[in-house]
């Protein structure tokens, strides 16, 4: 009964068609002609405007040709030491003299290279196939150094060649001095093992660093030459510290990608 009363009495009532009919207002039609504007602002950015990106990885100063660890070939006590570290060897150069039961032996250099990290001391007894020292293989005093980076197997595969590089070296302070100029020269086509990376560089320890977090990826880093530094490297400052870089320095790298559309970065 309620709803018949209710109905009867919107009959009674007119139309009311005769209200006018109310338009957006000036300030909602501003707000949707810059959203129009912004939209297509967003969009011509999008197929037209750029992005640059860049990826961080550890690394190292040394010589392209890598190092090696030269092991003892006989058991014994050390009782010689001919070379020190930084020193530069010849190959077959003598290193250590070691007595053994069946007398005097001299342990030499496999390869011509600088020796960065001897082990062994007067006094010391070693195994056979002990690792007594590492040598870096160098072509030559003129040898060039390069940087190895070792970057994250994800990412190494967005890493061209001739990609520039910014290289901040450890012993050298970056704020005051600047960085390494260097170009991307080679990148490796397999992840390293901790076993791989220790054979290149002859040491162990940086090989359970550079693998730490998980299995990189080899990129190798020529550096820009000058003879306007002391150094004879480029480096942002101009200039450059006043004294010259060695290898088996710890450096980390920045590597400057090609410039993207942002639209590349939404389509699959």
């Amino acid at each position: 009964m309620q709803f018949r009363q209710q109905a009867l009495s919107k009959l009674q009532s007119p139309e009311e068609l005769d209200l006018p009919v109310r338009f957006a207002r000036p300030q909602g039609r501003l707000v949707l002609l810059v959203t129009v504007l912004v939209m297509a602002a967003a969009s011509f950015w999008a197929v037209t405007g750029s992005l640059s990106s860049t990826i961080d990885a550890p690394g190292i100063l040394t010589h392209a040709q890598g190092s090696y660890v030269l092991q003892s070939p006989v058991e014994g006590q050390v009782t010689g030491v001919f070379a020190q570290e930084g020193a530069t060897l010849a190959a077959n150069a003598p290193l250590l003299k070691v007595r053994t039961p069946q007398g005097d032996r001299i342990v030499r250099a496999i390869a011509a290279g600088r020796l960065t990290s001897l082990s062994a001391t007067i006094g010391s007894v070693i195994a056979t196939g002990a690792g007594v020292a590492s040598v870096e293989r160098t072509g030559g005093p003129d040898d060039p150094l390069v940087v190895m980076l070792y970057v994250p197997g994800d990412s190494a595969a967005g890493v061209p060649v001739g990609a520039p590089v910014d290289l901040a070296v450890q012993t050298v302070p970056a704020e005051r001095y600047g960085v390494l100029r260097g170009t991307v020269a080679a990148v490796g086509r397999t992840v390293q093992t901790p076993r791989q990376i220790a054979a290149f560089l002859g040491d162990n320890q940086l090989a359970e660093q550079f693998s730490r977090d998980g299995m990189p990826v080899a990129v190798l880093v020529r550096l820009d030459r000058t003879q306007a530094t002391k150094s004879g490297y480029r480096w942002s400052s101009g200039q450059g510290p006043p004294y010259a870089v060695d290898s088996m320095t710890p450096a980390t790298g920045t590597v400057h990608l090609a410039d993207r559309r942002p639209l590349d970065w939404l389509l699959p």
